[in-house]
């Protein structure tokens, strides 16, 4: 079954890297930019953004500056201090109701967990295609 969709046209204002970047990969940009949403929430209104001062949101942002090599990204885990507070959040939901900011936190957790399991698959890819 073949789907159609109404495509629009935005304009951003981005750098200029940035633009090289989505023009090089400019038919995978629906699918990129969905992706990236759904990392940030379904909407504002009801998903804050994670604070960039989150030790976890801090620590993600730095490995992924660093340029890592596939095998990096298949190596990474996060630290004891952010599985620590995993597990007190899940500990917490599953005790008694989480905050409004635990939840949020919560989800974040969950958001950058699902961006690794898809950054780990295209990582393995990525080395199987090299052999």
């Amino acid at each position: 079954m073949k789907y159609t969709f109404i495509m629009t046209t935005i304009t951003l204002d981005v750098p200029d890297q940035l633009a090289k970047q989505i023009n090089a990969n400019s038919q995978r940009m629906p699918h990129a930019l969905s992706l990236a949403l759904n990392l940030l929430g379904e909407s504002s209104a009801t998903h804050s953004l994670p604070a960039p001062t989150s030790p976890l949101v801090s620590e993600v942002i730095d490995f992924l500056a660093s340029g890592p090599t596939p095998t990096d990204i298949l190596r990474f885990k996060v630290s004891d201090e952010a599985q620590d507070r995993l597990e007190t959040l899940l500990s917490i939901n599953r005790e008694s109701n989480l905050s409004p900011n635990e939840r949020t936190e919560l989800e974040t957790y969950q958001q950058i967990h699902h961006l690794f399991v898809l950054l780990k698959a295209r990582a393995r890819t990525t080395l199987s295609s090299a052999i």
